[in-house]
């Protein structure tokens, strides 16, 4: 008689396939979103240079175009005349100036990493109760706690990788199409663009700060779970509502001078940490010591050493572990849901 022998499935490979089921569910806000901003990042550019391209051609053609008190009156735009003009502070300023044009370019799937991420958190767990698919899940040997790590994971992790991949193609598209600019113009792209501007140095901050982001966004998606789980009805307005009526309440009151603290830290450390989290560098408004004292300091605030240096913040740390009281609420309330 021949025995079927049955072979358990792991834990870990039950939740990497719940990640996968996040992924795929969620697959227009995690992928689709980022790189389509991207996309309209570049194309903004794009008419941006040819707009500015044009009327700096009319300028050289008129005799308008003024370096160092001296009119150039040419046919077209060589750019070599113009940087040949270019001493080191130039430089250096047209370097920090591409790194701020290149931070600006590739952000814009960071801006939709916040709101996607917030509102993902939001649904979670509330949405499988309002459809009761809840039922179907809670009828599969998955936990309830392998649910709520897998969507915290998905947004403190998934989502932001994601993000940085599309930062980096949206990078490379803006470097490649001001490389071809130049080129066109009779300039070196190596001399004047890869040179000076420091893309390497900007993504690997961009890398370094997906540990940062994961803890200091832990407090803002652990809260968001809670209420998602919680919510009989709208958890967006009770996910917002509540800190910002806690906060009227306190400024109305003045109640945080009895502990020695101002009101604006109770909106900047309660209210602030449990709505912004999700963007990406916010941060940088907890760090005490502003991090730029000049223009030329743009790359070492991009430094992966300079992004890592929040973990040093006292700030973050109490929110993780706010953040993870919040999950483990989550998945007690996940424990306990049923129909709406």
């Amino acid at each position: 008689m021949n025995t079927v022998h049955y072979h358990p499935i792991s834990k870990a490979s039950t939740f990497k396939w719940m990640l996968k089921r996040e992924y795929w569910e969620n697959r227009g806000g995690f992928l689709y979103a980022p790189f389509i901003a991207g996309g309209i990042s570049l194309l903004m550019s794009l008419l941006g240079i040819l707009f500015g391209l044009f009327a700096l051609h009319r300028a050289a053609k008129s005799g308008g175009l003024i370096v160092d008190d001296k009119s150039i009156n040419i046919n077209g735009l060589d750019l070599n005349v113009l940087t040949g003009q270019l001493d080191a502070k130039d430089m250096a300023d047209l370097a920090n100036a591409l790194d701020l044009t290149l931070l600006l370019s590739s952000g814009w799937p960071f801006v939709v990493l916040t709101f996607v991420v917030f509102f993902y958190c939001l649904g979670a767990l509330y949405d499988d109760r309002r459809d009761r698919s809840i039922l179907f899940w809670k009828s599969l040997p998955l936990s309830d706690t392998q649910t709520v790590l897998a969507k915290a994971t998905s947004a403190l992790l998934i989502a932001p990788v994601i993000a940085v991949v599309a930062a980096l193609a949206t990078m490379l598209g803006f470097l490649a199409i001001i490389s071809v600019v130049a080129l066109a113009h009779g300039g070196d792209p190596m001399t004047l663009i890869w040179g000076p501007a420091s893309p390497l140095s900007i993504v690997m901050g961009y890398v370094a700060r997906l540990p940062v982001y994961l803890l200091w966004a832990l407090p803002t998606v652990g809260w968001l779970l809670m209420c998602s789980a919680w919510a009989k009805s709208k958890p967006f307005l009770w996910a917002v509502m509540l800190p910002l009526f806690a906060g009227i309440v306190v400024s109305s009151t003045n109640l945080m001078s009895a502990f020695g603290l101002t009101t604006g830290w109770f909106w900047g450390h309660i209210v602030g940490r449990l709505l912004l989290g999700t963007f990406p560098g916010i941060d940088v408004a907890y760090g005490g010591e502003a991090r730029i004292t000049g223009s030329d300091q743009l790359v070492s605030m991009l430094s992966p050493a300079q992004h890592l240096s929040t973990l040093q913040q006292p700030e973050l740390w109490i929110g993780a572990a706010v953040g993870i009281v919040f999950l483990i609420v989550a998945i007690r309330l996940r424990r306990r849901a049923g129909e709406i």
